[in-house]
């Protein structure tokens, strides 16, 4: 649809020159031509729309698309460091969303949960796959610690732009606690 098109790519630039300060409804609309009342018919709330921006950056550095199920642990690092140092003013906003948002909005807390716990499934999946002799409560805790690293590095990141994310987080690859013996 033409009219979702043009808000999102309003929204992308919006966010590249200003962060999410400058994405307001009024600017977001001026930018693609329209008017709020169409804005609102495509989207619940300035939030949900940006939501939308992240989650396709997200989904353009993932390196198994289709969940097929072959991604690895290693690849997964990649597509969040990508994501990161490919994208930090998207990689900024998500972690902004996450922290600040979903106090205020229901729906977009839900999303954010939601996108959450696919990323924990993929993420433990993947490193039973790279260790299979440890157990699935060993394995969920060492996706979770993984994850919270990765987002803890992602902050730091946004502190210090000088931060080698990539370096720290495949670093991780290396702590038995999360990747078990890699067998």
């Amino acid at each position: 649809m033409e009219t979702q098109r043009r808000i999102l790519e309003a929204i992308r630039s919006l966010l590249s020159e200003g962060g999410l300060t400058a994405a307001t409804v009024r600017a977001i609309c001026e930018r693609a031509g329209i008017r709020p009342g169409s804005f609102y018919n495509l989207f619940s709330s300035k939030e949900s729309a940006i939501v939308t921006v992240v989650r396709e950056a997200l989904e353009a550095v993932d390196p198994d698309p289709d969940h097929t199920g072959r991604d690895t642990i290693e690849d997964l690092i990649d597509a969040f460091v990508c994501f990161v140092d490919g994208r930090p003013t998207l990689a900024r906003i998500y972690m902004q969303m996450a922290v600040t948002s979903p106090g205020s909005d229901s729906h977009l807390a839900a999303r954010i949960l939601r996108h959450h716990r696919n990323r924990l499934e993929r993420f433990t999946i993947a490193l039973a796959r790279n260790d299979p002799k440890r157990t699935g409560f060993e394995t969920a805790r060492g996706a979770e610690l993984l994850l919270a690293a990765l987002n803890g590095l992602a902050l730091s990141k946004i502190v210090d732009p000088d931060l080698d994310f990539g370096a720290h987080a495949r670093s991780l690859l290396a702590a038995p606690l999360i990747v078990g013996s890699r067998t």
